[in-house]
């Protein structure tokens, strides 16, 4: 069981829980750092060359994301992974086409140190723009071979897809990995009353539309994710 984190970590306002690795390059809490790298070891037997694209974000990178696709600065995309225009939408409308894809500052699993979106450098050919997006992971995609692989041995080192299917909230997302040793404990730590807490001190945009919803949210986009050795 891990240690249980303490209220700035849980919503991304320290990063006392978290440590740097060089390679390969991110920042894992640290009582996931070596089932990551002995997954990539594994992956790396079958010539697949496992990365870390994005591993722990603070609470000050995940408001500058939320707060730049509000502004319509950062893409929208729809639930099937299609571009939407920010200026098309009313703002409760933006709320929910922001959460689709990414998380509220102070609920994000990438806070934890736990959860990691992954590519294969491997299958990267030269100049090669990487999108995070479904299609890229499906059997025929760029990442299909990673997908599979993951898909069959990702939870012999404690990893889980949370976001494997979709259930009504966050959409599906085959490149995001959680430490289940660290992240279920992080996610029952994190209350609805601690978010509501940490939004409401802060700068974030829409803050009157966020809070309006904010059970719904928890419910729908913290909440409703699928459990450790599921499918």
């Amino acid at each position: 069981m891990t240690a249980g984190m303490n209220e700035l970590e849980v919503t991304g306002r320290a990063r006392t829980h978290v440590i740097e690795l060089e390679h390969p390059q991110c920042v894992l809490h640290y009582e996931a750092v070596a089932s990551f790298l002995a997954m990539r070891d594994a992956a790396a037997e079958e010539g697949i060359q496992l990365a870390a694209c994005s591993s722990f974000r603070d609470f000050d990178t995940q408001l500058a994301i939320w707060n730049a696709k509000w502004r319509g600065e950062r893409p929208l995309y729809d639930r099937a992974g299609k571009p939407i225009e920010r200026a098309a939408l009313e703002d409760a409308q933006a709320v929910e086409a922001i959460l689709t894809w990414s998380s509220l500052p102070g609920g994000s699993r990438h806070h934890w140190g736990s959860d990691i979106d992954v590519i294969d450098l491997a299958a990267l050919p030269p100049g090669y723009r990487v999108e995070l997006l479904p299609a890229e992971y499906a059997p025929t995609g760029i990442f299909g071979r990673l997908s599979a692989w993951l898909e069959a041995n990702m939870h012999r080192f404690g990893f889980f897809r949370p976001y494997r299917t979709d259930r009504g909230g966050v959409s599906p997302e085959p490149w995001h990995l959680s430490y289940a040793p660290v992240s279920q404990p992080a996610l029952e730590s994190l209350s609805l009353s601690l978010l509501r807490a940490t939004l409401e001190a802060s700068d974030i945009a829409g803050k009157p539309h966020v809070l309006a919803r904010l059970p719904e949210i928890y419910t729908r986009f913290l909440l409703a994710i699928d459990p450790p050795h599921s499918g």
